[in-house]
């Protein structure tokens, strides 16, 4: 079942997320869900607040080229490991009509759960590594704005506003994380 997708500012993506206690069949429809709400927005990953839940959940595809080969469900991520440093572009699906650069860990090493409790360990750099920061950002409660320069965060505060009094949406941006 594709969910709604929360869009910024709603409150709920402000929030830090709360550890899964255990992994059920409802859990696992929920990621199930999120993986068919990702790939229908079209975007690179979703973590479960920006569908209005408060669960350390994520998932992500980065290859679109061979939809679900590289598919990453992942329960209560944590960065063990991050080193070096990268400037990516990013856009967000909880963040319409807007990209910017952020500066993020080159490497990262992520811990968590698969669905069916396994415990696993990724070690990801590129886009992975940038997709994995991002998602793993929206269950500690931030987005990649909070990471922007205050001028760039402001602008795009105002033009969301611009469009509101105007009874406009901001455009979907393809392929956003």
């Amino acid at each position: 079942m594709i969910r709604r997708i929360l869009r910024y500012p709603e409150p709920v993506l402000k929030e830090v997320a709360v550890p899964v206690p255990n992994i059920d069949g409802a859990l696992v429809q929920t990621i199930d869900d999120m993986v068919e709400t990702m790939y229908a927005a079209p975007g690179v990953g979703l973590a479960a607040p920006q569908i209005g839940l408060s669960q350390r959940v994520i998932v992500l595809d980065v290859d679109h080229e061979n939809k679900g080969k590289q598919l990453l469900k992942i329960v209560n991520p944590v960065i063990a490991e991050r080193d070096g440093e990268i400037i990516w572009e990013e856009g967000c699906l909880s963040v319409r009509d807007f990209v910017a650069e952020v500066r993020r860990a080159a490497r990262v090493l992520v811990r968590g759960y698969t669905p069916d409790q396994q415990e696993i360990a990724i070690e990801a750099t590129d886009l992975l590594g940038v997709a994995l920061q991002h998602e793993i950002d929206h269950l500690d409660g931030k987005l990649f704005i909070d990471r922007i320069s205050r001028l760039k965060r402001d602008l795009y505060r105002r033009r969301l506003k611009k469009l509101e009094r105007e009874g406009r949406e901001p455009a979907p941006h393809g392929s956003l994380i």
